[in-house]
C-alpha cells in the first residue's frame, strides 16, 4: 500500500494550494462578511479547469477523476469552505448527474458550460418536510401534452440562485408502483422556466459566501426529453450521486481540519502569555498534536474510499466512514482552534472563527452523521 500522490496529482494539489493562499485568502473574509457569492473567484477557478476536472475532454473537461476533485476541495477548504463548496456542489451534485445519467444531447447541451465554470447546476433533492428522509418526496410531475408539469418545493439547495445558475435537476414523484410505493424520477429544470421560482437566499450560520436557496415549482412545464436517466429511477440515481459526493464533502472536512492546524501553528509561534510563546506550553502542543492526528486519519479514510471508487469496487461503506470521520475531525479541530485562539477565535476576522461556523454543516449535509452510522451498520449486516 502506497498513499503517496503521483506527480500529476501532486502538481494539481500544489497548484490549488497556491491559488487558495494567493487568490482566495486575501479576499474571502470580505465576501463572507457581506454574504456575497464570489463570482470573481469562481471565474478564475473555471479558467483553471477545476469545475471540469473529472469530466471527459470531449465536453471541455480535464479527463481526470474523483480523487483529483477531492484533492482540489481539500486545498480550497484549508483556506475557506464557501469557495470549496461552490466547486463541490457544482461538480459532484450539479454536473455529475448529467454526466452519469444524461443522454448524448443533454450532455452536449449542458456539460461544456458546466465544465468551464461559466455556468452552474444544482441538485434538488431535499424538501422542507423531508430533511434526512430523502425518499419522502412530495414534489410531483405529471405528463401533459409532451411536457412534465412540476409542482412542489425543495430546500437548502446549493448553487441554485446565482447569476450563472443554468439548471436544477430535481426529484419528483411521477407515478406509483405496486404496493403503493412512489415512483420517483429526475427531471432537468432550466433556470428561468415559468413556474420555477427561487426564494431569497438563506441567512446561514456558516458557508456565508456560498449560495443556498429554497426553490418552488408551480405548474412548471418542461419538455418530456428533460427526464434525466430512466423513468422511476431518479431516487436510486440520486443516491448513487450522494455516495460519490460524500467523498467530496469528506475532502472538504479534511481541508477545514487541516486549515485549523495551519492557523494554530502560525498563531502559537507568535502569541505570548505569561512571558512565553504559548506554543511552548505542553497543553497547547497536545491539542495541536491531537488535531493533526484527527486530520491525518480522516485523510487516509477518504483516500481509501476514493481508491476503491477509482478501481470500480464497492465503496459506499468507505465513503460513509470517510464522511463521518472527516466531519468529526473538522468539528473537533474547529472547536480546539477557537479555544487556542481565545477571544480572537471568536472574531470573524480570524479564519478560525469562520472555520468554527463552517464546521457544523459538515455533520449534516450529504446525510447526517446519524445516516452515515446507519449506512455503516447496514453494511455490517445489522439491518433487521
Amino acid at each position: 500500500m502506497d498513499f503517496r500522490l503521483d506527480d500529476e496529482y501532486e502538481a494539481l494539489r500544489k497548484t490549488v494550494e497556491d491559488f487558495a493562499h494567493s487568490e482566495v485568502a486575501p479576499v474571502i473574509a470580505g465576501f463572507y462578511e457581506r454574504e456575497e457569492f464570489p463570482y470573481e473567484l469562481v471565474a478564475k477557478m473555471g479558467r483553471m479547469g477545476l469545475f471540469g476536472l473529472p469530466f471527459p475532454e470531449e465536453y471541455g473537461g480535464g479527463g481526470g477523476d474523483y480523487l483529483a476533485l477531492c484533492l482540489t476541495l481539500e486545498e480550497l477548504a484549508r483556506v475557506d469552505s464557501s469557495v470549496a463548496i461552490a466547486v463541490s456542489a457544482g461538480v459532484s451534485l450539479g454536473a455529475m448527474p448529467i454526466h452519469r445519467f444524461g443522454t448524448p444531447e443533454q450532455k452536449e447541451r449542458w456539460l461544456p458550460s458546466l465544465c468551464s465554470g461559466e455556468a452552474l447546476a444544482a441538485f434538488g433533492l431535499t424538501e422542507p418536510g423531508g430533511g434526512t428522509d430523502a425518499g419522502a418526496t412530495r414534489t410531483r410531475a405529471v405528463m401533459d401534452g409532451g411536457h412534465w408539469v412540476i409542482d412542489g418545493s425543495k430546500s437548502f439547495i446549493t448553487n441554485s440562485g446565482t447569476a450563472i445558475t443554468r439548471l436544477v435537476t430535481v426529484t419528483a414523484v411521477t407515478g406509483e408502483r405496486q404496493g403503493g410505493r412512489k415512483e420517483i424520477s429526475a427531471i432537468i429544470v432550466p433556470s428561468g422556466t415559468p413556474g420555477f421560482s427561487v426564494a431569497p437566499k438563506y441567512s446561514k450560520v456558516g458557508w456565508c459566501a456560498s449560495d443556498t436557496h429554497e426553490l418552488s415549482f408551480t405548474d412548471c412545464r418542461v419538455p418530456e426529453e428533460n427526464l434525466l436517466g430512466e423513468l422511476g429511477r431518479g431516487y436510486a440515481q440520486f443516491l448513487s450521486i450522494l455516495d460519490e459526493s460524500r467523498l467530496a464533502l469528506a475532502a472538504v472536512g479534511v481541508g477545514l481540519a487541516q486549515g485549523c492546524v495551519d492557523e494554530c501553528l502560525r498563531y502559537v509561534r507568535e502569541r505570548e502569555a505569561f512571558g512565553r510563546r504559548i506554543g511552548e506550553y505542553q497543553a497547547i502542543q497536545f491539542k495541536i498534536a491531537d488535531m493533526e492526528a484527527r486530520t491525518h486519519t480522516a485523510r487516509l479514510a477518504y483516500y481509501q474510499a476514493a481508491s476503491k471508487l477509482l478501481r470500480g469496487e464497492p465503496f459506499k461503506k468507505d465513503a460513509a466512514i470517510a464522511k463521518l470521520v472527516s466531519s468529526n475531525a473538522a468539528m473537533d479541530n474547529a472547536r480546539e482552534a477557537t479555544q487556542i485562539f481565545g477571544g480572537y477565535g471568536f472574531m470573524n476576522e480570524f479564519a478560525v472563527g469562520r472555520f468554527y461556523r463552517d464546521a457544523k454543516i459538515l455533520e449534516i449535509g450529504e446525510g447526517t452523521s446519524e445516516v452515515q452510522r446507519m449506512l455503516i451498520a447496514r453494511h455490517l449486516g445489522l439491518s433487521f
